[in-house]
């Protein structure tokens, strides 16, 4: 049998998915990550993008998430997710109308605190949108 890590995936609500995996890829703030079994430690900032879990030789399962931390041991990665959901669960109608809000938000803004934070959600769901699309010309 071929060594593993254990990946974890959690979000504020609940654990998502521990399983061992071949490999899994990370998006990072400087840049995607792959970590396979006997990774060097460490921790670092996730951006909003698609988590690749390997299992097999390939892509087992995509999920988009929305940000938050990684850390990385030999034998385990854990990602907290601030979201993350399936990319075939993604609704794109669903997506659209909240970007729609965001924009609103943005320009709706009262302060520079306001107008950062629908920024951030506006690039969160452009990364979702742009995720769905890579799905869509890889098959």
């Amino acid at each position: 049998m071929a060594e593993t890590v254990e990946f974890e995936l959690v979000s504020p609500q609940k654990l998502l998915k521990s399983q061992p995996v071949d490999m899994v890829v990370v998006p990072c703030a400087e840049g995607d990550i792959g970590v396979l079994p006997g990774h060097t430690p460490l921790i670092a900032t996730v951006r909003p993008g698609v988590v690749d879990i390997h299992d097999d030789g390939k892509v087992a399962e995509r999920i988009f998430v929305a940000g938050g931390f990684v850390e990385v041991t030999a034998v385990r990665c854990t990602l907290l997710a601030e979201e993350a959901i399936a990319i075939a669960d993604i609704n794109r109608a669903d997506v659209e109308e909240r970007l729609k809000a965001a924009n609103k938000a943005r320009e709706d803004a009262a302060d520079a605190a306001e107008k950062a934070s629908a920024e951030t959600g506006i690039e969160t769901l452009e990364a979702m949108l742009e995720a769905m699309e890579s799905v869509v010309h890889t098959h």
